[in-house]
């Protein structure tokens, strides 16, 4: 389905197309929301191991294609990046949702003021999080 921009994103960003790479890519476009390591290794077929999963969710942070996204639980969980981070830095400030239902966690590309900080702190990067019920578990009710 996202076969062929999977494989651009992937030259765009200087990484090597392996099919792991693109199964663990198509499966971030698939979900639409934040992933743990051990989704992942659910998620994929079993002729992935465990290290590898774990090295190519690394190697996709280094470059610009997922960035972590901390839950309240101690989870750390991945999404996809916008096009614009790069291996140098990500431009991920915007607003993670987290679904108290079904325990998703979304990246919401909404405009989100970074709050003045009080003389002599400065902040290196913020993380928003939101909870609630999400758009598909609202429909349910």
């Amino acid at each position: 389905m996202h076969t062929e921009h999977i494989r651009k994103l992937l030259a765009q960003k200087g990484v090597r197309k392996t099919r792991i790479r693109e199964a663990m890519l198509a499966l971030f476009f698939d979900k639409g929301y934040a992933l743990s390591h051990a989704d992942v290794e659910t998620l994929l077929p079993d002729e992935f191991d465990r290290v590898t999963i774990y090295r190519t969710l690394k190697s996709f942070e280094e470059q610009g294609l997922i960035h972590k996204v901390p839950d309240d639980r101690g989870v750390m969980r991945f999404a996809l990046c916008p096009e614009s981070c790069t291996h140098r830095q990500h431009t991920d400030s915007h607003l993670h949702f987290f679904c108290r239902r079904c325990g998703h966690t979304y990246c919401l590309h909404v405009h989100v003021s970074e709050p003045a900080l009080p003389a002599g702190f400065k902040a290196e990067n913020f993380e928003w999080l939101a909870q609630g019920t999400c758009q598909t578990c609202s429909s349910k009710q």
